[in-house]
């Protein structure tokens, strides 16, 4: 039973998954806009957000969880350097999702996810 688990499988194993989320967040910190379906950019969304909120505090500590968190290191320096700043001043609501339409191959609706 899955009483009670937040959270989107998106019809892939916990690994898998998992490595593509931290890719697409990866991509979201260092290009700040990515095209991709909507279930993805709802379930790499809250990741992204608290990435950023470590980013901002700027110690040892955060350098450490953006380190597991991400696979890239220009995504974690440039988190730590241009987005920690950036977005010192902020309380939250990092990134905003806009509907572009619809994939011609399946139908699946296409988002962009973006840095605000």
């Amino acid at each position: 039973m899955r009483h009670r688990k937040k959270g989107k499988i998106l019809d892939r194993k916990k690994g898998p998954r998992e490595a593509m989320l931290k890719n697409l967040a990866s991509s979201v910190l260092i290009y700040e806009k990515v095209k991709t379906t909507q279930a993805k950019a709802k379930a790499v969304k809250p990741l992204v957000e608290k990435l950023i909120s470590a980013a901002k505090i700027g110690d040892l500590t955060a350098r450490r969880k953006l380190i597991e968190a991400l696979p890239q290191p220009m995504a974690i320096k440039k988190a730590m350097e241009v987005l920690g700043a950036k977005y010192k001043d902020r309380k939250g609501g990092y990134t905003r999702i806009v509907k572009i339409g619809k994939r011609q191959g399946d139908g699946a609706d296409i988002v962009q996810i973006e840095l605000v």
